[in-house]
C-alpha cells in the first residue's frame, strides 16, 4: 500500500518471494528430498527413491504416527470441550474475571513447553492422580498445551458473535439451555472447526513438553524424529518429517471441509 510505482511493487513482491523461499520452502524442500535420498556426499542428493518412506510406515515409526494421532485427537477433543465451556463461562462473568480468566488459559503459551511437561509429571506422578508411566500423562500435557489457542480462537469466536440472535430466541420463550444448544454452538462451528485444526496440528508436531513425560509404549512421532537424528539416521528421520506432515495437512483439510460447510450453514 505505501509502495506507489509498479517497479516498485514488483521489488519488494521480489524480496517478500526470497523471504519465502529461504525461511519457509528451502527447509521443506530440503527435508523432501533428503527422504528421497539414499546419499548426500554432494550438493545434491543421489540413489532417490521411496526405500525411506517404506521405513517410515513400517515398524516403529509406523506405531508412533498412530500414537501421534490418537494423541492428538484426544489431546484436541479434550481442549475444544474445556476451551468451549471456559470462554462461554468467561462471557458471562465480570470483567475482571474475564481478565483473570485470560491470564490463567494463556499461561502455558508464556512459558517453555519444557516447563509445562515438567510441572505435568511432578503433579500426576503421585496418587490419587498417578498417571506417570501411561499414555494418558502425555495426553494431558498436550491438552494443557494446546488449550489456550482453543480458548482463544472460541472467545474472539463469541466476541464478534451478534447478540441479537440470543436476545431473539429468548424473547420467544427459549431457556438457556435451548439457546446454547440450538443458536449458540451452531454459529459457532466455524471457530470450533479451527480450535480443532489448530489444537490437532500443534499436538501433532509437539516434542519439548513431550520427551519429559512419555513413557517407553507411548511414544509420538516427533519423540521417533528426535531419537533417529541423535542416532545419526537422518534420511529416516527426514521420510518420518515429511509423513508428520503430510498427515497433520490431511487432517486439517477434512477439518477445513468440515468447518467451510458448517459455515455455509
Amino acid at each position: 500500500m505505501l509502495v506507489w510505482t509498479r517497479r516498485g511493487r514488483a521489488l519488494v513482491l521480489a524480496v517478500f518471494a526470497l523471504i519465502v523461499l529461504i525461511v519457509f520452502a528451502a527447509p521443506i524442500a530440503t527435508v523432501i528430498a533428503a527422504a528421497l535420498a539414499g546419499h548426500w556426499t554432494g550438493p545434491l542428493p543421489s540413489d532417490l527413491g521411496f526405500a525411506n518412506f517404506g521405513r517410515a510406515l513400517s515398524g516403529d515409526e509406523a506405531a508412533s504416527l498412530s500414537v501421534s494421532l490418537q494423541t492428538a485427537l484426544l489431546a484436541g477433543a479434550v481442549a475444544l470441550i474445556l476451551g468451549t465451556w471456559a470462554a462461554l463461562a468467561a462471557r458471562e462473568a465480570p470483567d475482571w474475571w474475564r481478565r483473570i480468566t485470560d491470564a490463567i488459559f494463556h499461561l502455558p503459551v508464556a512459558v517453555p513447553s519444557v516447563a509445562i511437561g515438567l510441572g505435568v509429571l511432578i503433579a500426576f506422578n503421585e496418587r490419587p492422580l498417578l498417571l506417570g508411566g501411561t499414555k494418558w500423562i502425555v495426553i494431558v500435557a498436550h491438552s494443557v498445551l494446546v488449550l489456550a489457542y482453543a480458548f482463544s480462537s472460541v472467545s474472539a469466536a463469541l466476541d464478534r458473535l451478534d447478540p441479537a440472535y440470543r436476545q431473539a430466541a429468548e424473547s420467544l420463550g427459549a431457556g438457556p439451555a435451548r439457546v446454547l444448544f440450538r443458536i449458540t454452538l451452531p454459529l459457532l462451528l466455524p471457530a470450533l472447526g479451527a480450535a480443532a485444526g489448530l489444537s490437532i496440528a500443534l499436538s501433532m508436531g509437539e516434542l519439548g513438553a513431550t520427551i519429559m513425560v512419555y513413557p517407553a509404549t507411548w511414544k509420538t512421532l516427533p519423540i521417533t524424529i528426535f531419537g533417529a537424528t541423535d542416532r545419526g539416521e537422518v534420511f529416516d528421520a527426514a521420510a518420518s518429517t515429511t509423513v508428520l506432515v503430510a498427515v497433520t495437512l490431511v487432517a486439517l483439510l477434512l477439518l477445513g471441509r468440515i468447518r467451510s460447510r458448517a459455515a455455509l450453514r
